[in-house]
């Protein structure tokens, strides 16, 4: 992959990473308020959003860091709120084998929306799709990465109230589930889900019930995927 091929897949794809850049510019401010205000600089956000790149465990992030840090629980914490990365990774390893040392950062890019768009987009006539791919994945990070620097550095400047803003994210997964729910053949998982959730926060309180949680529903859902799926495809 040359430099050249690059340039052609970075303007090839931006227009195809539009709806990343409005997302993830807004919900990228609103952490890096969100983080000057528990008292952390602009370099936090820089940082966080360079080597952790996971919008949702860094919003849960803030709160582990206000808390006092627990090693243990923020591993169990992490890998059960990203382990859904591994599935759509997984259906990715052969589509990566031939992007040389660039699959490790692929693989380290993949987000949700840019999942997405790496199944949904198609490269134009004349460019390469490992350059084009690429291009996804870098152009989705750099919006992630200039969301969290300005919204510390407006955190840091400018007076906010902050009062509520750790709810974006929230906002945004209810959002989802408010789309698929209005799909009859999505509301099989989701009430599987819903109803794990309050059992597991029933008994094992609010500190580790999203960790029995996922790992219940990933359990439940690897053993019934067949029927759930046949279930799903005829409702």
């Amino acid at each position: 992959m040359t430099i050249d091929e690059f340039k052609k897949g970075l303007a090839s794809a931006f227009l195809h990473t539009l709806p990343v850049l409005t997302g993830y510019l807004f919900l990228g401010i609103a952490f890096g308020v969100l983080l000057s205000s528990k008292g952390y600089g602009v370099w936090w956000s820089l940082c966080m959003a360079l080597l952790i790149y996971a919008g949702s465990m860094q919003f849960m992030a803030v709160g582990l860091m206000a808390a006092g840090f627990n090693p243990i629980s923020c591993f169990f914490l992490t890998l059960a709120v990203n382990a859904r990365h591994i599935f759509y990774g997984i259906s990715m390893l052969e589509r990566f084998r031939t992007y040389g040392r660039a699959k490790y950062y692929m693989i380290f890019a993949l987000t949700d929306e840019t999942f997405a768009v790496l199944c949904s987009a198609k490269p134009p006539h004349g460019v390469r799709e490992e350059p084009f791919n690429l291009a996804v994945c870098v152009l989705n990070q750099l919006y992630w990465v200039v969301g969290c620097t300005a919204g510390g550095l407006l955190g840091t400047t400018l007076p906010f109230n902050t009062q509520g803003i750790d709810f974006v994210m929230t906002a945004l997964f209810t959002i989802t589930v408010l789309g698929q729910w209005s799909n009859p053949a999505n509301r099989r998982p989701a009430l599987i889900g819903f109803s794990i959730s309050i059992f597991c926060r029933l008994l094992f309180g609010p500190q580790w019930f999203i960790i029995a949680a996922m790992a219940v529903m990933i359990a439940i859902f690897g053993v019934t995927k067949n029927t759930l799926g046949q279930r799903m495809n005829n409702p």
